[in-house]
């Protein structure tokens, strides 16, 4: 755990650690690579698969001006099989691959690298062939388990899985795996993507378990005398990473980006780019160049408004893949890749943090993280984000980075120096957006004193939250079934004097959770989590107003679970920024008549608060909305619908506001940002459809502005 560290403490740290076993024994993934996949199109155009539609976007590659800045890999996803060979290899389908060598010799020919996708075990028509392995006196039906187990997580129910398990104590098994290497080599492939491996891809349990697939498939291309690069998929398990690391060049550490039909056409959505940066958290020291890469899966960025996604937020984007030192590679069609693309692919500045081999680490976690990563020659990296909608501002001190002062700070998006910032560096940041900074420190900090841990299992626990074994959590134990009625109370978290304060969340989920937590019974605040895993923390740090003295805070998460919490550690002088904004959950509001839980992983909270309106009793009312004083305020409602429904908003009693919200889906909240009148003090908001036939759009969350947009009398 970095707990406590600077950065240059802990990169020293670090260092002197035993180095694991180097990623991939071939070699060919020394830096995260960068280029192509066709998955994304193929989501939105179900005959985009073709050897000639890829020749094509081999082609707009090479004319584009981002090869030669790194791009260079073409990678075909599923969907190209159409048979087997004569020993029970995958061969592709004839008709949309007439010849796949003369397509991979084209990409070589373009300066570019061919990938390839498959999977782990072996599909039942070529275990129903029974054909002779390569090279041995071994068939087909001789390496699978017996009777049939499933061979991935795409296998169907038994006895018939259709993707059967490989035996890997079986003579021929893998000579089998070195066998398909061996023809994909002889096509000219450079990639080989292994698609739903587990403990992994929804199947985090060891029934099917695939570890001795990687490993196979890792031998077969160590000894086929091909570098390729080996990439695992999808979400995988990190109990395992010692596998992954050993034996591959990268692992999908998440979903999958892409709508997949569920968008209205577009290729990804916000809500399932910010889900990467909350994944990566929990992976953030997993990855280099002896580790292997954290692959955030595709990045939709280069198709106009087709792709999903704002500007600014494709500059996120890309600010949250080149910070994590992820694989850069593009989906949509690159002959119509938009000029924000070429601009950002050929920013070499942007591209040396990405390939710097030092990925980065959160500092500040919420809805305004901030990462730091080393530059390699005494710089470092800083990306600062907004997740709110609205226009914030975004603040950092560099003590809380390990440094005292910024004797020169640069601007690597717009290329701009921006000099000298002593202290501490605050910056606007549009909704949804990033800044990327190169900063050269200044005076390295005395190790501040120690924070103040505070373990969960030591806390009041009500309702089934429950201690429970973690061998890496402090102390050996965590605590879960955090939610509901069931919460973790921290009744003594004592400050010398009233203040903002660092409270560092030592939490772990494996997907999508949430962590909610109260201070001295103010609303809620919620901690936004990805990871994967239930028994290796992760920290987040965030800021918190505290009185002097004693303090209550509460972890709680009112429509479910939440994630597994081992402990919370304050720190800092009491001088911290405030936060600019106070989020609400709508699951936390108070809710009246049909008014209920619908669960989402996207959203806030993992849950939105639907099946409301269709008549006035119908509603959710926000009591306690504090503003600091009279005047005009940004509100953010998050929301989600599928076509258009409409909602009245009603501020402290006043005449509502009617707004008619649009989305594609029930699951991926939306913003929506507009300027309303608060008082000083509390405010209720209440949140309606009295028409009987108008069912409102779900509700997430609303966040509020701390900062007046004008003032009031």
């Amino acid at each position: 755990m970095r707990t406590f560290l600077s950065v240059a403490t802990a990169g020293l740290v670090f260092s002197l650690l035993p180095a694991p076993a180097a990623a991939q024994v071939n070699g060919a993934g020394e830096k995260p690579y960068l280029g192509w996949s066709t998955f994304s199109e193929q989501t939105i155009n179900g005959s985009f698969l073709t050897q000639a539609n890829i020749q094509a976007q081999s082609d707009a590659l090479k004319a584009s001006g981002i090869e030669e800045h790194g791009f260079r890999y073409i990678n075909i996803d599923s969907g190209w099989q159409g048979s087997f060979d004569a020993n029970g290899r995958p061969i592709p389908n004839t008709t949309t691959f007439p010849d796949i060598k003369a397509l991979v010799d084209h990409i070589h020919a373009n300066g570019q690298k061919a990938g390839i996708y498959w999977i782990p075990g072996i599909e039942q028509p070529a275990v129903d062939g029974n054909y002779p392995i390569l090279g041995t006196s071994y068939h087909t039906q001789d390496i699978v388990v017996m009777p049939l187990a499933k061979g991935n997580a795409f296998a169907g129910p038994l006895p018939n899985p259709y993707h059967d398990k490989i035996d890997f104590t079986k003579p021929g098994a893998q000579e089998y795996i070195n066998s398909v290497v061996v023809l994909f080599a002889s096509w000219g492939i450079d990639f080989i993507k292994l698609d739903a491996v587990t403990p992994g891809s929804y199947s985090n349990d060891l029934s099917i378990d695939n570890r001795a697939d990687v490993k196979a498939w890792s031998q077969a291309i160590a000894q086929s005398g091909r570098r390729i690069w080996l990439t695992i998929s999808w979400q995988l398990d990190q109990d395992y990473l010692d596998v992954w690391q050993q034996y591959s060049n990268a692992r999908r550490i998440d979903d999958d980006v892409e709508c997949e039909g569920g968008c209205g056409g577009f290729l990804t959505d916000w809500p399932r780019i910010v889900l990467r940066a909350y994944d990566d958290v929990g992976w953030e020291n997993a990855a280099g160049p002896a580790l292997g890469w954290n692959d955030l899966d595709t990045l939709d960025v280069g198709n106009g408004s087709a792709d999903g996604l704002t500007d600014t937020e494709k500059q996120t984007a890309i600010t949250i893949w080149a910070m994590a030192n992820a694989p850069l590679y593009l989906g949509g069609d690159l002959t119509q890749l938009d000029a924000l693309a070429k601009s950002a692919f050929t920013n070499d500045e942007i591209l040396a943090v990405d390939q710097s081999g030092h990925p980065g680490i959160q500092k500040t976690g919420g809805f305004h993280p901030v990462w730091i990563a080393d530059a390699g020659d005494g710089d470092y990296y800083v990306a600062l984000y907004n997740f709110t909608a609205f226009p914030d501002r975004v603040d950092v001190r560099w003590s809380d980075l390990g440094f005292k002062n910024a004797v020169a700070v640069r601007d690597l998006w717009n290329h701009a120096n921006l000099g000298a910032f002593p202290g501490e560096f605050s910056t606007m940041v549009p909704g949804h957006g990033a800044r990327l900074l190169r900063v050269t420190p200044q005076g390295e900090i005395e190790q501040p004193p120690a924070g103040v841990s505070y373990e969960a299992e030591a806390a009041t626990l009500t309702g089934s939250a429950a201690p429970a074994p973690c061998p890496a959590c402090s102390g050996g134990v965590k605590v879960g079934n955090i939610g509901g009625a069931s919460q973790v109370i921290f009744s003594n978290v004592s400050v010398p004097k009233a203040g903002i304060y660092r409270m560092e969340i030592n939490a772990m989920t494996q997907g999508p959770r949430t962590v909610e937590y109260s201070v001295n019974g103010a609303a809620a605040a919620s901690l936004n989590m990805g990871g994967g895993s239930y028994q290796l923390p992760q920290s987040s740090t965030v800021p918190v107003a505290l009185i002097a003295g004693n303090n209550t805070i509460t972890f709680l998460n009112p429509s479910g679970y939440g994630a597994d919490l081992d402990r919370i550690v304050i720190s800092g002088d009491g001088n911290e920024r405030a936060p600019t904004f106070t989020t609400y959950e709508a699951e936390g509001a108070q809710l009246a008549g049909t008014a209920g839980f619908n669960y989402s992983t996207r959203a806030s909270g993992g849950a939105y608060v639907g099946s409301f309106g269709a008549g006035p009793a119908n509603t959710i009312t926000f009591n306690n909305v504090t503003a600091a004083a009279t005047g005009t305020y940004q509100l953010e409602i998050d929301y989600v619908t599928s076509g258009p429904r409409t909602v009245y908003v009603s501020i402290n009693g006043a005449t509502p506001l009617q707004l008619t919200f649009n989305g594609n889906n029930w699951y991926d909240p939306v913003p929506y940002v507009l300027p309303v009148q608060l008082r000083r003090g509390t405010n209720t908001i209440v949140f309606s459809n009295p028409n009987p036939t108008g069912y409102a759009p779900g509700i997430d969350c609303i966040i509020v502005s701390a900062q007046r947009i004008h003032g009031g009398t």
